[in-house]
């Protein structure tokens, strides 16, 4: 009657079913006493309107795969033979083999080609997506498994993001779907690109469609995520650049050029090293703590609420008492902190001074305060002070007045600033619109003959059966054309079709300005008895320091035990330097192979790259062509790379200067013979073995 709990929940609650297949993740799940009680759902499951998990299959009718995909619940399934993913087929997606490895209730056995009913539509259907991140997953053990997909959770965003080198294909849909990038609505042309907006122009699909043809899209600058951690979007469209609907034009925090980025690709060798990297202990080069490979901004929040007491209004004043100009001198006049300061330990964020209740005064000071006014003594420095450990610089600041109140200083400041932000995009978006409706109107009219004259005051702007032209047409204010009468009336009715469409969407465009300034404008819902409440954002550089955690992908997770000098590293022969020792006895009893075949693959991926930096710099195209082709085999890149001219031709190459991204996707990744060749191809040892 009470559900599971922890306690009651038994082994066969916990237990990974057959009936999971597909549905429910047999990896990811917490360790502890929630094991197996929480779960994820699998990589294309969805849940129907009756509450049961399914998951999709292909249809099979006479050893044939079909398009038709169908998604079934566990009953349904039930008796059905199921095929693998990966089952042989021709380019008739007809069985090859007569036996197909395939699953009838969970149990695996070889069925007649002919009786197959479904088949899986990818390997990775089995696994959640955060198992499905973890290249060779198949190579690896499931606990260590577990905790990868796990941890891959916990990563800290840091100050610059990296793809890795060594992914699985499932990087781009998941940064994609996670939220934290800006996705194009609509497809369109770049207008004009910012740090913290982009502006894009809408071709329209037909010219009856009264939208508007511009979107302003604003990107979240350094804002505190509800983990302290640093939320920043960067653009990574140009201006001029067309763009369909659905493509990402913001990297979010973790995510470059639209992939997930969740940590660096750097070199690293299994090694012992002095004893330093015992029980999974990590030693890393000091060329990563001082270039900050691995620094991350954190942010934090601190408030400061002024009330009505019963002795008084609180006040967030410059004001005072007993405190010296030194300690005020970043407050403003309102007496909260400028933008920009640097503060540590003990430094006034916000003054604010609070009533004290009346006390008892001797009559020596009872006549200094009538010979010197003083009036300090009835007020005392509540005000908020920095507290030990923070160290950083002041990023923003917000200020929350209760309805009715005068507003102060700063927070006039900061409502123009927005107010300026919101006249900004309707001025761009009215200029858009105004180009394009000239646009549509130059294809309408020129070459045209007039047969009303158009005046301005006394200026005639076109003249009784002239013919128009581009210049005319651009010196005449598009609210004059409202009386322009052409040769045939359904053009005539077309003009003003767009006029009227024109004004529609510039009244939109001003609507929307004025609700949004409004709204702005009308103070806030503070809890009673609140005044004001003030907030500021101090944010901090942290950087790679012994005792921090750190991971990989497959479970291999070590602390930071100590941080070496860059010349007591070891290197390769050709100078080379490794940037953190690994200790090689933390994969034999793990089981987790998937770590060093990853590594194998990212080494040849890396001496790729550098392979095709030294050509760039040498500006040997046709080796340059040739190389790429090597390394990109499939047909269509090759068509691809001969059409390049020269200038995409080093576009294309010095995308992958840095190491050629390779994806090898869950349980059909990278064969062993694969990466041997590519390893060969970079021109390294294919045993992936070196001297150091």
């Amino acid at each position: 009657p009470g559900g599971l709990t922890r306690e009651r929940a038994g082994f066969e609650v916990r237990d990974v079913h057959p009936s999971h297949y597909g549905r429910i993740c047999p990896i990811e799940t917490p360790e502890g006493p929630n094991i197996g009680l929480i779960v994820s759902l699998g990589t294309y499951a969805r849940v129907n309107e009756y509450g049961f998990i399914e998951t999709p299959y292909s249809i099979v009718e006479d050893a044939t795969v079909s398009q038709d995909v169908k998604f079934l619940s566990a009953f349904e399934e039930k008796d059905h033979p199921i095929a693998q993913a990966n089952a042989p087929v021709d380019e008739n997606k007809r069985f090859v083999r007569p036996l197909v490895t395939s699953r009838v209730e969970g149990e695996f056995m070889m069925v007649k080609s002919e009786d197959i009913e479904l088949m899986d539509i990818s390997p990775n259907q089995l696994v959640s997506v955060s198992a499905s991140l973890i290249p060779f997953l198949e190579n690896d053990d499931a606990n260590r498994a577990l905790m990868g997909s796990n941890m891959q959770r916990q990563a800290v965003p840091l100050l610059v993001s990296q793809a890795p080198l060594v992914g699985t294909g499932v990087e781009g849909v998941v940064a994609k779907d996670s939220g934290v990038t800006v996705v194009a609505k609509r497809g369109g042309t770049v207008v004009d690109v910012e740090a913290s907006r982009i502006v894009l122009k809408h071709e329209a699909e037909d010219d009856k469609n009264s939208e508007i043809p511009v979107t302003v899209y604003q990107l979240s600058k350094f804002i505190r995520s509800n983990q302290n951690t640093c939320f920043n979007q960067r653009p990574i469209v140009r201006k001029g650049q067309k763009v369909k609907a659905g493509e990402i034009i913001a990297d979010g925090p973790a995510t470059e050029k639209g992939e997930l980025a969740l940590g660096k690709n750097i070199m690293v060798a299994f090694m012992p090293w002095g004893g330093y990297n015992f029980e999974d202990s990590i030693l890393v080069g000091e060329r990563i703590h001082r270039d900050g490979v691995y620094t991350s901004v954190h942010i934090e929040e601190f408030e400061v609420v002024a009330r009505d007491t019963k002795l008084g209004k609180e006040d967030i004043t410059r004001d005072i008492p007993n405190v010296g100009d030194e300690a005020l001198k970043d407050l403003d006049e309102s007496g909260i902190i400028r933008l920009g300061a640097e503060v540590s330990p003990g430094d006034i964020l916000i003054g604010k001074i609070t009533p004290k209740g009346e006390t008892q005064l001797s009559p020596e000071e009872k006549l200094l305060r009538a010979i010197f006014g003083e009036k300090a003594g009835d007020v005392k420095d509540s005000s908020l002070r920095v507290p030990p450990g923070v160290h950083g610089i002041v990023v923003d600041a917000k200020v929350f007045s209760r309805r009715g109140v005068e507003k102060d200083e700063r927070t006039r400041f900061i409502e123009d600033k927005k107010i300026a932000a919101f006249e900004r995009d309707r001025d761009d978006k009215l200029t858009v619109i105004k180009d394009m409706v000239y646009m549509q109107l130059e294809k309408l009219l020129v070459g045209q003959k007039c047969f009303t004259s158009l005046k301005k005051g006394k200026k005639v702007l076109i003249a009784k059966g002239s013919m128009i032209d581009t210049e005319m047409l651009n010196e005449i204010p598009v609210a004059q054309l409202e009386g322009i009468v052409l040769e045939s009336p359904e053009l005539t009715e077309q003009v003003h079709d767009i006029l009227e469409r024109y004004r529609s969407q510039c009244e939109f465009c001003r609507k929307s300005f004025e609700k949004n300034v409004a709204r702005y404008e009308k103070g806030d819902e503070l809890p009673p008895g609140v005044i004001k409440m003030v907030k500021i954002y101090v944010a901090m550089k942290r950087k790679l320091s012994v005792g921090d955690k750190m991971a990989g992908r497959h479970g291999n997770k070590g602390v930071v035990s100590r941080i070496l000098p860059q010349e007591d590293l070891p290197y390769f022969e050709d100078g080379t330097q490794v940037d953190m020792v690994l200790n090689p006895l933390g994969v034999p009893s793990r089981m987790n192979v998937g770590q060093v075949l990853e590594i194998h693959l990212g080494w040849a991926a890396k001496g790729l790259g550098d392979q095709l930096n030294n050509l760039l710099e040498q500006r040997k195209n046709e080796v340059l062509r040739e190389k790429l082709k090597r390394i990109f085999s499939e047909p269509s890149a090759h068509e691809m790379i001969d059409v390049f001219d020269d200038e995409d031709l080093y576009e294309f190459a010095g995308n992958y200067k840095d190491g050629v991204h390779m994806a090898t996707p869950v349980f059909d990744g990278a064969k062993e013979d694969e990466i041997k060749s590519l390893l060969a191809e970079a021109g390294l040892p294919t045993a992936a073995q070196a001297t150091l």
